[in-house]
C-alpha cells in the first residue's frame, strides 16, 4: 500500500549534487523535488496486471515509485526476542530509459531504511542511506534471480523460494536466509491495490518467510529464528489529497494465517472507505477484507519524547463475519523512525481468537501523518 511514500521527500538533493552516495542524511526532511508533471510520463496502476516471477522481483522503470519491505520477528535459542525492518525504495526521475549508458547517468534514486528492535533491552536503532542506480551504486534487477541493493545492503534471491538478506550498520547487523513457504499473495483484486478513486498499486506480499541467520545487537552475535514478511509494490501515484497518512498492520499467527490491514486517515479524522486488507489461511487462500469488515479500537497511546508525536500504542482488531478478534500491542513502545521522515514502525505481539480458538502471534506495525502529515510531502 501506500505506507511507503515517504520516499518522495528526498532525490532531488541527490540528483542536483550528482554524488555516487549520500548517506546519513540528517533527520531535517529534504522537500525539494521535481516538479509534480514529472510523473505524468510514467503509466499508472489502473488496469489489471498478469505477474510473472521471479521477473516482477525487480525492478519497473516504466511505474515512478517501488519498494521492497522486509521485517521479521527472530529470537535466540534462549527465548531473546529481537524484530527487524530492511526497506529499499526507488523513486524514477526519466520513465521509459531502459539502459543507463553513462557513470553518472541517472534513471532512478534508491534509498533504504535498516531497523533493529531488541525487545529484551528495550533498544531501537534506525539508519538510512541513499544513492542512485548509475554506476550500480544501488538498484534491483532480475539474472536469473532477482537482486535488490544499496551499497553492501541487499537482499538477494537464491533460488525460487529462498531469499538472504544483508544488512550492516553502526549499532548492528543482520545476515539472514529466509524461505517463502505459501508462495506469493496478490493483494487488492488480483495485485491491484485501491487507495482511492484516482490512486492504486500493484502489490503482493510473502507473508511467512522461515528464517535463520544472525543478528548482531550491542556487539554480540545472536543465532536466530523466526518468521519474515516481505511487501513489494510499485505504482505512480499518491495519497488522495484529503488523506494525512495511514496504519498499516503485518501479522503471523502461530495457527499458520496470516492478516494485512492499512487504514487511510483522512484530515477530518474519519477513515477512507478504501482501507482494507487480507486474510491468508493455512493453505495461502486468501479473504478480501474491505473497510466495511473490520474494525480497530485503540487502547493506548504514546507519547515520542523525540518528535512529540503521539502515536496508538495498543489496538483491538475484531472481523466479525470471520470470527477474529485480536488484541495487539507495541513489543516495546519506542520504535520510532527519526529518519528523512519521522514515522514509527515497529514489533508488535498480538493475542485472541478466531473461530473460537486461542490464537498468539507476532508481526509489525507502521503508522505515519502523527508527527507530520504526509499530504505534500511528495
Amino acid at each position: 500500500m501506500n505506507k511507503h511514500i515517504t520516499v518522495f521527500l528526498i532525490f532531488a538533493l541527490v540528483i542536483s549534487a550528482c554524488t555516487p552516495v549520500v548517506s546519513q542524511v540528517s533527520n531535517t526532511s529534504v522537500i525539494t523535488w521535481l516538479p509534480a508533471s514529472a510523473s505524468g510520463d510514467f503509466q499508472k496502476a489502473d488496469d489489471p496486471y498478469s505477474f510473472q516471477f521471479p521477473g516482477d522481483h525487480g525492478a519497473h522503470p516504466d511505474f515512478q515509485t517501488e519498494w521492497w519491505y522486509f521485517t521479521g520477528n527472530l529470537e535466540d535459542q534462549a527465548g531473546k526476542q529481537f524484530g527487524y525492518q530492511l526497506t529499499f525504495f526507488r523513486r524514477g526521475i526519466q520513465a521509459g530509459m531502459k539502459e543507463i549508458s553513462a557513470t553518472f547517468e541517472t534513471r532512478s534514486i534508491y534509498m533504504a531504511h535498516f531497523a533493529v528492535t531488541d525487545v529484551a533491552n528495550e533498544e531501537f536503532r534506525s539508519e538510512q542511506r541513499f544513492s542512485r542506480d548509475g554506476a550500480k551504486l544501488a538498484g534491483a534487477e532480475v539474472n536469473p534471480y532477482a537482486r535488490i541493493w544499496l551499497e553492501d545492503w541487499q537482499a538477494e534471491q537464491t533460488g525460487e523460494n529462498e531469499w538472504r538478506l544483508l544488512a550492516s550498520g553502526q549499532d548492528g547487523s543482520i545476515s539472514l536466509e529466509l524461505e517463502d513457504v505459501k508462495g506469493v499473495i496478490l493483494q487488492g483484486k488480483g495485485g491491484l491495490s485501491a487507495k482511492g478513486p484516482d490512486n492504486a498499486s500493484y502489490y503482493y506480499s510473502m507473508t511467512r518467510m522461515r528464517t535463520t541467520g544472525e543478528i548482531v545487537s550491542n556487539g554480540k552475535i545472536y543465532k536466530v529464528t523466526g518468521l519474515s514478511w516481505m511487501d513489494h509494490e510499485f505504482s505512480t501515484s499518491a495519497l488522495a489529497p484529503d488523506q494525512i497518512g495511514w496504519d498499516w498492520f503485518s501479522i503471523q499467527l502461530d495457527n499458520g494465517e496470516e492478516i494485512m490491514l492499512f487504514t487511510l486517515r483522512k484530515m477530518d479524522g474519519s477513515i477512507d472507505p478504501f482501507s482494507g486488507g487480507v486474510v491468508v489461511d493455512r493453505s495461502g487462500k486468501t479473504t478480501e477484507v474491505t473497510r466495511q469488515d473490520f474494525s480497530l479500537e485503540v487502547t493506548d497511546t504514546w507519547l515520542s519524547p523525540h518528535s512529540q508525536a503521539e502515536y496508538p500504542s495498543g489496538w483491538i482488531l475484531t472481523i466479525p463475519e470471520m470470527d477474529i478478534r485480536l488484541s495487539i500491542v507495541p513489543s516495546i513502545k519506542d520504535q520510532e523512525l527519526n529518519l528523512a521522515v519521522v514515522y514509527w514502525e515497529g514489533s508488535v505481539r498480538t493475542s485472541g481468537e478466531i473461530r473460537g480458538e486461542s490464537v498468539s502471534g507476532r508481526g509489525y506495525v507502521e503508522l505515519t501523518g502523527y508527527a507530520q502529515s504526509m499530504q505534500g510531502q511528495f
